[in-house]
Parts: structure tokens; C-alpha cells; sequence
């Protein structure tokens, strides 16, 4: 299900709508400092008729069926009704994930920022040709100031992204991998929107929404959590092999840290250490090659 803007009405007007003959609606030019809201265009299946190739099919599946289940099995579109104005990693992982963004991504880069909420994390300096946010929450994503365009979707319903074949440079997931319940088919549908040579970012750590996170990633440690995003990557044909960045926490961290800091550890209201930083890249056929 998409959220959309009606025609003709205020910008804070919403309606749902489960068309698949979806278009783009512009806001009004006294509203173009927020993002508006991109209703895709479904993606024509017989563009590629004429080629044979199994680029971007499921191999195998990753995950059992257990693996998939959650705590919570209400509806994820409950669950995120209500926004959230905050950032769920520390500042540390924060920087981490942006110097990562500016190391990869070219301002010439149309972007997809998937499962994405009011910030994208995104170098501020940089401003990039396109920023398509997805996510459960159009109040999030309308404080997003990185968007250009925003669709609202339960990926653990419909997995299909409306969009055509190579339509982005660059899809971006961010501290939400492990909520996909059909990861496999959503690796294969970013394959499919990324361009030859498109980079797929997928970055977490150790926070997680413990009862809408999947079996699979509950139970498992930090480690077991990168190889299950590598083999996501690795059950569809055509992406390149994973490459796999990690950076933990040391001891300095808190040897370093203030005593302030220390106090707020002991009475909880601050982590007793950074969070580990994680990221898995691939890419659709090949790594380019950026002057």
C-alpha cells in the first residue's frame, strides 16, 4: 500500500491507494522546502523480454520459515503509525555511516533510501542529482531535509518496489535490514531498480526493535548477523561478492569517556559502550571504477 497526495487538496491531505497505475503528483511550489510525495511508476514486466538472462533471480533462499517470524505480528504499519524523532545509533556510528556515504556515493547519484525515517545521514555538504525516501511513516519521512520524493510502503506485505528497471545509482538501507521477513525477494527487487554498476549500502549495528525483529537476526550474534546480509547478497545472481566493513568499540571508548558519561551508564540512560558499526556493500554486475 502506497501513501499518496490527492490531487487538488492541501499537502496535509493524505489518502491510501493500492493502484498499480501510480503517478507523480508535485506539491505546489509554495511547499518545494519539504519533500514531496513520489508515487511511482509500476515497472513495465516485458521491458527485458528480449534477453534470457537470470541477473537478479533468487538462487536459493536464505532464510527458514521460522527464521522469518517476528514477536510481534501486528501489522509493521501499526507499529511505526506513530512517529519517532529520534536516532537509534549513537553519533560515533553516525559518522561512521556518513563518511562511508561520502566515500561511495557521487553527487551525479540518483538515490534510493530505503526504510528511511526524518534523516538519512547523508553528507550535508553534498547535494545529490535525486533522494527517493521509502519508509512506514509519512511524518518522518516529510522531516527528512535529504528528500526529494517520499513513498510510504510495508515491504513485509508487497516486496515489489514500483519503480523501472535501472532507475537508481545507489539503494540505501540503514539500522532496518533485520525487520525484512522476505529479504531475498527485497535484494532481488533492488538488484532489479539499480543500474550496471549501482552500489547497494546496507549498514546496522546491535540496536534493534527486539519484537519486530526476525527470528533469524534475534538469535544470532554480530558476527552470524554480517553473514546473513552477505548471503542475502549472495542468493541473487548478479550482485558482486559482498565486501564487509566492520568497526567495533575498544577499550579507549571508555577509558575516554567523561565522567558524566560514566554516571549516565550507571543509572541507564547511556549505552556502556559506542555501538559496533556494521556495513555490507555489493553491487549490481561490477565494481566501477571513480576517477
Amino acid at each position: 500500500m502506497f501513501l499518496t497526495i490527492a490531487p487538488n487538496s492541501h499537502p496535509k491531505t493524505w489518502e491510501s491507494t493500492n493502484s498499480s497505475n501510480l503517478h507523480l503528483f508535485p506539491l505546489p511550489s509554495k511547499f518545494k522546502t519539504q519533500p514531496s510525495i513520489i508515487i511511482p511508476k509500476a515497472y513495465n514486466n516485458e521491458d527485458n523480454n528480449s534477453t534470457k538472462s537470470t541477473a537478479g533471480k533468487i538462487k536459493r533462499m536464505v532464510l527458514t520459515q521460522q527464521g522469518r517470524t517476528k514477536l510481534n505480528i501486528l501489522p509493521d504499519r501499526e507499529f511505526y503509525a506513530y512517529p519517532r524523532f529520534v536516532t537509534h545509533v549513537d553519533d560515533r556510528f553516525i559518522s561512521n555511516l556518513t563518511n562511508l556515504y561520502r566515500k561511495c556515493l557521487k553527487p551525479e547519484f540518483e538515490i534510493l533510501d530505503l526504510m528511511s525515517s526524518w534523516v538519512s545521514h547523508l553528507p550535508q555538504e553534498v547535494k545529490y542529482k535525486k533522494v527517493v525516501g521509502h519508509g512506514l511513516n509519512a511524518q518522518e519521512l516529510a522531516r527528512n531535509p535529504k528528500l526529494d520524493y517520499f513513498f510510504v510502503k510495508d515491504l513485509n506485505e508487497d516486496e515489489k518496489l514500483e519503480f523501472e528497471n535501472c532507475s537508481f545509482d545507489a539503494v540505501l538501507c540503514t539500522v532496518s535490514v533485520q525487520y525484512l521477513q522476505q529479504p531475498e525477494k527485497v535484494f532481488a527487487e533492488v538488484f532489479r531498480i539499480l543500474r550496471p554498476g549501482g552500489v547497494f549500502i546496507v549498514s546496522f549495528s546491535n540496536k534493534l526493535f527486539y519484537d519486530k525483529a526476525i527470528s533469524a537476526w534475534r538469535d544470532s550474534t554480530g558476527y552470524g548477523r554480517v553473514q546473513l546480509v552477505v548471503q542475502y547478497f549472495q542468493c541473487i545472481k548478479g550482485f558482486t561478492e559482498p565486501e564487509v566493513i566492520r568497526k567495533l568499540p575498544s577499550n579507549d571508548d571508555q577509558e575516554n569517556k567523561s565522567p558524566l558519561s560514566k554516571i549516565m551508564q550507571l543509572i541507564g540512560l547511556l549505552s556502556a559502550s559506542s555501538d559496533p558499526f556494521y556495513a555490507v556493500i555489493a553491487y549490481r554486475n561490477f565494481k566501477p571504477v571513480h576517477e
